[in-house]
């Protein structure tokens, strides 16, 4: 209880000040969301108000940001609901936009489906990475059941890098899925080129808060950073129906 309210007190502090200066003169959403590109090279994908009175919430290529009405103020992190068991508010308000914002990518996905589908997660996934690897190699049990799992590349040394090149020659090659199985045995992949986006992918990523692989986009659009076993993702996926 004692942490609970040193935590409270604490956002009080930071918060408090932002709420004030929303009582000055608010500049327009498009003035801010130009001050928010000037400055920080983000794109502003939308903005709305936050759950804080006095904050906006905006949707960016790097992901939420809480901004003042006045536009003099930013807060960059996670912002949770002491009243509803800490939930988290915005990994909430990423949720939907992530299923819409995958929607163009959906061709370029590497699809291992299941048999009897139940439920389709999307997996921000890298070959170097050993849970990523460990992942892969339970495929066949995810998909028993009734999980099928899409990847989408993000090479974790961003784009470009030899990484990235690694990733595009498993999106370009004849048998993608088999070549993904391959790399992620450690075997090497021919260099391939073709429009796979693994930029596109890699930004996409970005823009949901990936920092980690795997990462685990749910069916709500909920995100689940790191590896989880088959029968504790299939789990987590029933709880949510």
């Amino acid at each position: 209880m004692k942490l609970t309210r040193a935590l409270s007190l604490i956002f009080a502090l930071v918060v408090a000040p932002l709420a004030n200066a929303a009582t000055a003169t608010s500049p327009d959403t498009a003035a801010i969301k130009q001050k928010l590109t000037e400055m920080l090279d983000v794109e502003v994908i939308s903005m709305q108000d936050s759950p804080i009175e006095g904050l906006y919430q905006a949707m960016t290529n790097r992901g939420v940001l809480y901004i003042s009405r006045d536009g003099s103020k930013l807060f960059h992190g996670s912002l949770y609901d002491l009243d509803k068991g800490m939930k988290n508010l915005t990994e909430a308000a990423l949720a939907g936009p992530r299923l819409e914002m995958m929607k163009p990518l959906e061709d370029h996905m590497l699809v291992y489906k299941a048999k009897n589908e139940k439920h389709v997660v999307t997996v921000f996934t890298d070959v170097s990475c050993g849970y990523c690897r460990k992942l892969h190699s339970q495929m066949a049990d995810y998909n028993k059941l009734g999980i099928t799992v899409r990847y989408l590349a993000f090479p974790r040394a961003g784009v470009p890098s030899a990484n990235a090149d690694e990733m595009q020659a498993i999106w370009c090659a004849k048998d993608p899925l088999k070549a993904m199985t391959d790399a992620k045995a450690g075997s090497k992949v021919a260099a391939a080129t073709c429009d796979a986006k693994i930029a596109e992918q890699y930004a996409l990523g970005t823009t949901f808060g990936v920092n980690g692989t795997p990462a685990i986009v749910l069916e709500d659009g909920n995100m689940i950073p790191g590896y989880q076993p088959p029968a504790d993702l299939l789990r987590t996926l029933e709880a949510r129906q």
